[in-house]
């Protein structure tokens, strides 16, 4: 079967191969419309039946199926998950955290690296270009609870030379979906 645009549709199985890994700046050669409005429609309610999907990008259930599926396997998705607000379960408390390492080779990096995924306060961490190594988003109850935790955890984590730390305000954005408008093949 061929799209409009006559790239092949992704089937599951062997028939199916993997599109070239595209240049970083160019979008992926393997996605049409139809992909990037599953990923739209999915970044902004991922609970959605494959039918009301299916419905919202205008094919029919079974090829939504098989695309969904195939986004999966390629690692376009990668996973769904409720978002909570952080408030409604007392966190409230959002630093960013900038870490200045003692040493900047490989193995010391690693290290951190390692330290820094097995904390679960860490949501999110960045290797950061300027001044510092990583720049982590931190999220506690409350700035007692993050005081301590930094002293008894961030402290102690290896090869740490220094700490920088900002607090959230005011989120003004969080959370959102990322922009898609550069999938869109342009007529």
């Amino acid at each position: 079967m061929q799209k409009k645009n006559a790239l092949k549709e992704p089937r599951s199985g062997k028939d199916r191969s993997p599109p070239p890994a595209p240049p970083a700046a160019a979008p992926p050669a393997g996605l049409d419309r139809y992909d990037v409005a599953i990923l739209a429609a999915l970044q902004a309610e991922a609970r959605l039946s494959n039918t009301d999907l299916a419905a919202r990008i205008g094919l029919s259930a079974a090829p939504t199926w098989r695309r969904v599926k195939w986004l999966e396997e390629q690692g376009y998705i990668t996973g769904y998950r409720a978002e909570i607000d952080r408030r409604r379960i007392g966190l409230g408390v959002l630093a960013f955290v900038r870490i200045d390492a003692e040493r900047n080779n490989a193995e010391a990096t690693r290290a951190l690296e390692a330290a820094i995924r097995a904390l679960p306060e860490v949501v999110a961490c960045h290797y950061i270009s300027g001044a510092g190594t990583f720049e982590l988003q931190v999220m506690c109850t409350d700035l007692d609870a993050y005081a301590r935790w930094s002293m008894e955890t961030l402290f102690k984590l290896p090869n740490v030379k220094d700490l920088h730390t900002s607090f959230s305000l005011g989120e003004v954005k969080a959370g959102a979906a990322l922009p898609l408008a550069h999938l869109v093949p342009r007529p």
